[in-house]
């Protein structure tokens, strides 16, 4: 493989535009040229991915572009917030194979494509002799990695504000939902929705159960409204949170208001939601962080502070007996708009949005 040809690949990438010329508008008749064959896809992430194929020797020569068509595969749960504009025909120059495909313009994270390639030699007069299209290919676009999710990070960390106390988690829900399994008395971890970032890792894969910490302002207690029930079990901070207690940064969304939301997971040392987080999502000191803090006293409690700008979701991996806390119902309104239950991200903030797909 010649490096410097994938890197070309990259440069030479035109997209063409809406409204502008398109790749068919200078396309002569079908030519002898060599058709693509076998197309592998590879190295894929959330915003790339590198295309090889074979071809006959025959003719050859003659390639001085790739023409590739890149199209989103429509289902149920594709990403709604793809920009309906985006142009999805490709020319490339013809460059050594593999070649990388990159753009935040046209792909979104864990979205489907469909990919064809086409081989062609422009001519003197400006126009293309071109092959016959290749077998149509599809793939799936990759989770954010690593980078991303810090970039996301950074950017939270920028609005968390200062720290307040606290000193319990809570979880509201309808009075059924902590009646429907007396037997076991342990509230169970359930997969994660699809709410937030469209490229985030653990949507639709990590099992947690969400809690809350947020205290407000002038009470230093937790709201008395809530949009998810009228019922509210309460647990100490403590029993979730401490020394063999392992934190992650899990997303930073919002949903078109000016309330932000910071993802954090919650994991035993060893567990199995440790094993998921560990690589795959950016770790946190328990007690040096922007957002969710337990520092140990001279006394050997544990002290708890949460970020007051921003609203911490908590996802703790592991289940919770009913029996370490309390049930108990608020006085407060159920304001179902603030519900993030598979709530889409905002693609146009520019509080909470990195440049790869939504």
């Amino acid at each position: 493989m010649d490096s410097r040809g994938v890197t070309a690949g990259v440069l030479f990438f035109v997209c063409v535009c809406a409204g502008a010329q398109s790749a068919d508008s200078d396309i002569g008749d079908v030519d002898d040229l060599p058709v693509p064959q076998q197309i592998r896809i590879t190295n894929i992430t959330c915003d790339s991915f590198k295309i090889s194929w074979d071809m006959d020797s025959r003719g050859r020569d003659r390639i001085t572009h790739y023409f590739i068509d890149l199209n989103k595969k429509e289902n149920m749960s594709s990403n709604k917030f793809k920009h309906k504009d985006v142009p999805t025909k490709l020319v490339a120059k013809a460059v050594p194979l593999p070649m990388t495909v990159r753009g935040h313009w046209f792909l979104s994270p864990r979205t489907e494509y469909t990919v064809a390639v086409q081989t062609a030699a422009k001519q003197p007069d400006g126009e293309y002799a071109v092959s016959r299209w290749s077998e149509i290919i599809e793939f799936c676009t990759a989770d954010y990695s690593s980078i991303h999710l810090n970039q996301l990070l950074q950017k939270a960390e920028a609005i968390a504000g200062r720290m307040l106390p606290f000193t319990i988690f809570y979880r509201n829900q309808q009075r059924e939902y902590f009646q429907q399994d007396r037997c076991s008395c342990f509230l169970l971890p359930t997969v994660k929705d699809n709410s937030g970032s469209h490229g985030s890792p653990i949507s639709g894969k990590l099992e947690g159960i969400f809690f809350s910490c947020n205290t407000e302002f002038n009470t230093g207690k937790p709201p008395q409204d809530s949009p998810y029930g009228p019922y509210r079990f309460q647990i100490r901070a403590d029993v979730l949170f401490n020394k063999t207690t392992n934190m992650y940064f899990g997303d930073f969304y919002c949903m078109y208001t000016s309330y932000h939301y910071v993802i954090l997971v919650l994991a035993p040392d060893g567990s199995k939601g440790d094993a998921f987080c560990k690589g795959r999502l950016p770790a946190l000191d328990r007690s040096d962080n922007r957002f969710l803090a337990c520092t140990e006293e001279e006394d050997g409690s544990l002290s708890f502070r949460h970020a007051q700008d921003v609203n911490l979701e908590v996802m703790y991996t592991e289940p919770v007996d009913l029996r370490l806390g309390a049930v108990s119902q608020i006085s407060g309104h159920q304001l179902m708009s603030l519900s993030t239950a598979n709530a889409k991200k905002d693609p146009s903030c520019k509080v909470c949005n990195i440049s790869v797909g939504r």
